[in-house]
């Protein structure tokens, strides 16, 4: 299932632009070399292992190059994939097909690695309670795709942008003069603007947490860059009030113990911006 913020309108922008950038006024090594009404096959190979993930989006790919194209789909997103395995062919026009290859390998590469590190991560959560979300830190002009990849990987995604949600990080609460200065003003901006808003608020040590207790009205608690014990405790203190969530450095080898001390979510940028991209190719045949 596709997340809410795609749809067929942000899918049909993105792509627009994506072929924009690449094509400009001709794929002309295309209509140079290959005669028109040449008709071809071609069949996207794995060479890699991990999970697959793009396949949908290749599928609008195709469809906006040559709506005559036509996809046999043999693998579908979320499959766990090894090399030697044949996704799907396409057949059909053989400029199309070409001038759709790359931007069906870079979206598809890519989100397959973000996937497949996603998975990766998600699997050393189990047992716990803990959901892995993604952030912000993705690829200007790409964040559809890459948040895509995460929920297919089987993680959650946080908010999409800056207007989705309220996150009042260490930066906020420092500029707004300290926790409690941060939540009421944007308590009061939320109401002035007629808006409904979830409010995460970050902090850093017990004493912040403990403010924002005090102030409530929030919806989640970060706990950002504490030790295991420390965010036992936080979690301990907070009493299931407010949602939870540990966030900053967290890695494969930290992340199981980050789960065990009961935070509701463990938020890791990486998963978007620290992974490899699964290698795809698309061959004729």
């Amino acid at each position: 299932m596709k997340p809410t913020y795609l749809n067929e309108q942000s899918i049909s922008e993105f792509i627009s632009r994506a072929l924009a950038e690449d094509i400009g006024d001709g794929d002309h090594s295309s209509l140079a070399s290959i005669p028109a009404d040449a008709q071809n096959k071609a069949r996207l190979l794995v060479k890699d292992e991990g999970i697959l993930a793009g396949v949908e989006m290749a599928d609008y790919i195709f469809n906006a190059v040559d709506p005559a194209l036509k996809l046999e789909i043999l693998l579908q997103d979320g499959t766990e994939v090894k090399h030697g395995e044949i996704a799907f062919t396409v057949s059909g026009k053989a400029q199309s097909i070409l001038t759709a290859e790359r931007l069906v390998l870079n979206c598809m590469q890519r989100m397959s690695g973000i996937a497949t590190y996603t998975r990766s991560l998600a699997k050393l959560l189990e047992g716990t309670n803990a959901k892995l979300l993604d952030t912000r830190k993705t690829t200007p002009n790409f964040r559809i795709m890459e948040k895509w990849a995460v929920v297919i990987g089987g993680g959650q995604n946080h908010r999409y942008g800056l207007f989705d949600m309220i996150m009042l990080k260490d930066n906020h609460v420092d500029y707004a003069g300290g926790i409690r200065a941060a939540i009421t003003a944007t308590q009061r901006y939320l109401e002035e603007k007629g808006k409904d808003l979830r409010i995460e608020v970050e902090t850093r040590s017990l004493d912040e947490v403990r403010e924002a207790l005090e102030v409530g009205g929030i919806h989640r608690i970060m706990l950002d860059n504490m030790a295991p014990k420390l965010m036992r405790e936080a979690v301990e203190l907070i009493g299931g009030r407010y949602e939870t969530e540990a966030s900053g450095g967290i890695t494969e080898a930290t992340i199981r113990e980050v789960a065990e001390s009961g935070v509701d979510y463990i938020s890791v940028g990486a998963l978007t911006h620290s992974n490899r991209s699964l290698d795809l190719s698309l061959k004729a045949y």
